[in-house]
């Protein structure tokens, strides 16, 4: 029999990081796991100055408003952010509990709990999920539906 202080969820406070350029169903697979495990979901959102180099993306603004809108699909407690370098609020705030993250960003996971650890924080638990694949078994990512090459669900739509 649980107990009245027991959690539902695995953690208080989670923290997932991104682009979120183009929408798309890897993005969603990330946010469903946030929210299966967390009480409080943290979503950092690159910035326009942060995500320069990943070419022509949508504004901040837009990707933010994009999400928000995405975000009514799923049941909890989200705060959404700027993010202006890689670590966001992990490596100040104590109580972030967890990371969840692609394959593709694990290793900027494995950067901030080197930064936790030197600053004599708790390492964050990282919780990789695997890529979201497009009907040609390559991973989903918003650069391949940027240059056309496939949707947002992954149908491709040139060789």
């Amino acid at each position: 029999m649980a107990g009245k202080n027991m959690h539902k969820k695995k953690y208080r406070k989670l923290a997932v990081g991104g682009t979120f350029d183009r929408f798309h169903e890897g993005h969603l697979k990330l946010l469903s796991k946030a929210f299966q495990l967390s009480e409080l979901v943290l979503i950092g959102v690159t910035s326009d100055e942060f995500a320069q180099d990943k070419g022509p993306i949508e504004p901040c603004s837009e990707r933010m408003s994009n999400l928000v809108w995405e975000l009514e699909k799923f049941t909890g407690n989200y705060i959404v952010s700027r993010l202006d370098d890689s670590c966001g609020p992990t490596i100040q705030e104590e109580d972030i509990e967890a990371l969840v993250v692609s394959e593709e960003t694990e290793p900027t996971a494995q950067m901030i709990n080197d930064i936790r650890k030197k600053k004599g924080m708790k390492p964050l638990d990282i919780i990789t999920i695997d890529m979201v694949l497009a009907d040609d078994g390559k991973p989903i990512s918003s650069t391949r539906i940027r240059e056309g090459e496939i949707d947002v669900a992954g149908t491709v739509l040139k060789d």
